[in-house]
């Protein structure tokens, strides 16, 4: 598969005092296609859940966080290939 450009999927910044969050569920797997803005995972914190949407569209190249892990915010949780080497899997004909 052609790589094009990875981009980083981090933990987000959702409140002036939450520090870190907790993946719950992963909602796509590796080589899944995904578009910018849909929901990728769900994070926990002591304070509220959160969808984490994609920053991008492409295919979910690499899950660096797993469920159960707590990541500090701006740590990346996954990667997003934007290559043009692979193709959405509802492609119609």
């Amino acid at each position: 598969m052609a790589t094009g450009t990875l981009v980083d999927v981090v933990m987000p910044q959702m409140g002036v005092s939450v520090a870190e969050g907790t993946i719950v569920e992963w909602l796509k797997r590796p080589g899944d296609w995904v578009e910018a803005d849909e929901v990728v995972c769900v994070v926990t914190t002591d304070k509220v859940d959160v969808e984490i949407p994609c920053p991008a569209t492409g295919v979910l190249a690499k899950i660096v966080a797993e469920v159960g892990d707590t990541v500090p915010v701006g740590e990346v949780i996954a990667e997003i290939d934007t290559g043009g080497g692979a193709t959405p899997a509802t492609t119609s004909r």
